[in-house]
Order: structure tokens, then C-alpha cells, then sequence
């Protein structure tokens, strides 16, 4: 996931580098985590959604930051995002990469979302500005600041 000019279209409508060697290898598997990110939401499984985190997370949105320390706790708060998206009626989230910056085992991607009901209709959009961390070969969510 570059933050240059040579952004390519991925399969999935969002954008990410095409570099080669050490950050080439950290863009891919950035890339995946967020395919997988995405793919949790758009099939509203929990498990595949937590896989994307490092614990103890942070999330701030709504100007308020929230420390998840647990499986159990991250949990509870995807839960309940869940069915408020589902009473909402989104049925589809997409994104697009608007940035990112890998440096060594971290990486700072910022995201514009949108949730989309059947129809097609945005419900919900939004910027997430997301704080990853390199766990062993894996790519993880540590933070995100939701505007």
C-alpha cells in the first residue's frame, strides 16, 4: 500500500501499492487484512472481524476512545455495531484507500467507507484512520480514529 502515484485498482473496488521486496510483502498482507476486514462486515462474522485486531485495541470515534483489552469486550462492541448496521439495513461495505505509510513493522492506512443498503443506497460514510502493527508474519489492527 503505497502512498505514491502507482496505486493500482484491486478486485474489490479498493486501491493498494504494487510494490516489490520487504513493503511490497507488508502492502499485500496489508492489503489481505483489509479484504478480510471487509469481508467480516459484509457477511456480519464476528470472528473474522476480531481476527483483524491486536489486543488491547483502541478505537475512538464519536470523540470518545474506547480500550479493548480482550477478546471478550472486543466482542461485545462488534456485536453491538453489527446489529445497529443491520437495523440501519447495510448490507455491503466497500472502501477506498485514500492513504498509507509503511514503516519497518507499522503502517498508518486511512480508509473511506461506505455502507450500502440493498438497493444501493449509502447509509453510512466515513473515514477511518487505521494504526496496523506487524504480529509475526501477520498484519493487525491496533487503533482506529473513525471521523
Amino acid at each position: 500500500m503505497a502512498d505514491d502515484g502507482g496505486i493500482e485498482k484491486s478486485r474489490n473496488g479498493h486501491t493498494n501499492g504494487s510494490g516489490s521486496g520487504a513493503n511490497g510483502d507488508a502492502e499485500e498482507a496489508i492489503a489481505q487484512l483489509f479484504d478480510d476486514y471487509q469481508a467480516g462486515f459484509n457477511d456480519y462474522d464476528i470472528d473474522r472481524i476480531c481476527d483483524c485486531f491486536a489486543l488491547p485495541a483502541v478505537i475512538w470515534q464519536h470523540e470518545k476512545g474506547h480500550v479493548f483489552a480482550d477478546d471478550e469486550e472486543l466482542i461485545e462492541n462488534i456485536e453491538a455495531l453489527l446489529k445497529a448496521l443491520e437495523k440501519e439495513g447495510v448490507t455491503h461495505s466497500d472502501f477506498q484507500v485514500v492513504s498509507s505509510h509503511v514503516s519497518g513493522s507499522s503502517a498508518l492506512v486511512t480508509l473511506d467507507w461506505t455502507q450500502e443498503s440493498a438497493d444501493g443506497e449509502a447509509v453510512l460514510e466515513f473515514t477511518g484512520h487505521y494504526q496496523l502493527i506487524q504480529d509475526g508474519s501477520d498484519w493487525v489492527i491496533a487503533a482506529i480514529v473513525n471521523e
